[in-house]
């Protein structure tokens, strides 16, 4: 990207809207590469090179998992300088609040047990198990009569 401002600018919504039309077309990897090059711009003070760069990257959580894009938000969310953690909470809160449900999967499983609630959520709801704190999915069969899960294999 240049150095100059209008420049990236312009280069932050012509990624968007290139994001934006290839959305399902198998082109990921070219997607992430052009993430590669939009992300070093959020650090920018300009309100235009700003909200270019953050519809660059709310492209990117259309055309990208939005798992991806929390991948590189979770490196700055709690940065010693508040400067950068300001920026990085702003694309988290932006990433959550449009796809707060596809976010649920890329959410890390803490390692104590005894305080994972959402360890014990998943078991109830998936028939799986809780093994030091991890998630291991099982093949189950559920009586919806009895309310039993009955789990044939892990």
């Amino acid at each position: 990207m240049d150095s100059d401002l209008v420049h990236r600018q312009t280069v932050a919504s012509a990624v968007k809207h290139m994001v934006l039309g290839v959305t399902g077309l198998g082109c990921e990897d070219a997607l992430i590469h052009l993430l590669n090059y939009v992300w070093p711009n959020i650090f920018e003070t300009s309100p235009h090179v700003i909200n270019a760069v953050m519809e660059a990257i709310e492209g990117m959580r259309m055309a990208l998992d939005p798992a991806l894009v929390l991948n590189y938000c979770l490196q700055g969310l709690f940065h010693p300088a508040r400067k950068v953690r300001e920026v990085y909470w702003k694309i988290y809160n932006s990433l959550y609040i449009g796809s707060q449900d596809a976010l649920v999967a890329a959410y890390p499983i803490l390692d104590d047990v005894q305080n994972n609630v959402a360890g014990y959520v998943c078991e109830s709801i998936a028939g799986g198990s809780v093994r030091r704190g991890r998630w291991s999915p099982a093949v189950y069969v559920t009586d919806f009569v009895s309310r039993k899960v009955y789990l044939l294999g892990e």
